[in-house]
């Protein structure tokens, strides 16, 4: 049966709040710091459980976390070393017979910045959101919105390396990914700029 390619994102390094953060919805291994990292979703969701067996089987990398949904299913794949996440994802790419340009492109649904974010709106993103940090009166806050979800992932590392924010929510499951972040204005605006910017550049049809 066809398989299609939604998202397919290498991660070289994994910043240490986004490692964090994974770890705290992981289903499976745990990533640390400076794993390469590969997330990868596909429809129809049950499709994923041949591509995690293909590139278990192929390489040593860990199964971090493994998400089937009827629509799309979605896996995540990390080690210590770069050549390992690699393999696997040419593994993969080389069973669904694509080439890793295949991929759906990223498209941004919605993006903003709240800049001074008020006592009670931080009290109440931070009840809702409690797998990451949480945000405090006064910072400004990135909000982003992508599909399909994955690609936040990968938003929000390139956002970790570029600024001093926290990470305080990124939902990348589902129909859209949702990324949160906040911090200082200067750090935001540059956080965005690069978030952003990764996005754009990233291949696909």
């Amino acid at each position: 049966m066809s398989i299609t390619l939604r998202t397919y994102v290498y991660i070289d390094s994994l910043q240490p709040q986004l490692a964090a953060y994974l770890g705290t919805v992981s289903q499976g291994f745990l990533p640390v710091p400076g794993d390469a990292c590969l997330w990868i979703e596909v429809a129809p969701g049950m499709a994923v459980h041949r591509l995690s067996d293909v590139a278990l089987k192929a390489t040593r990398v860990h199964l971090g976390q493994q998400v089937v949904e009827r629509a799309f299913g979605s896996m995540v794949l990390h080690h210590g070393d770069q050549s390992d996440v690699q393999e696997a994802g040419r593994t993969v790419l080389q069973l669904l017979g694509a080439p890793e340009d295949s991929r759906q492109k990223c498209r941004v649904a919605w993006r903003e910045i709240i800049r001074s974010v008020t006592p009670d709106h931080a009290v109440l993103i931070n009840r809702q959101d409690r797998r990451g940090s949480m945000i405090l009166s006064g910072q400004s806050m990135f909000i982003l919105e992508t599909e399909p979800a994955g690609y936040v992932v990968y938003a929000a590392n390139e956002a970790e390396k570029a600024a001093n924010i926290t990470l305080v929510d990124a939902r990348a499951v589902g129909a859209f990914g949702r990324l949160t972040l906040a911090g200082k204005e200067a750090d935001i605006d540059a956080a965005a700029a690069a978030a952003l910017s990764a996005l754009h550049n990233l291949s696909g049809v």
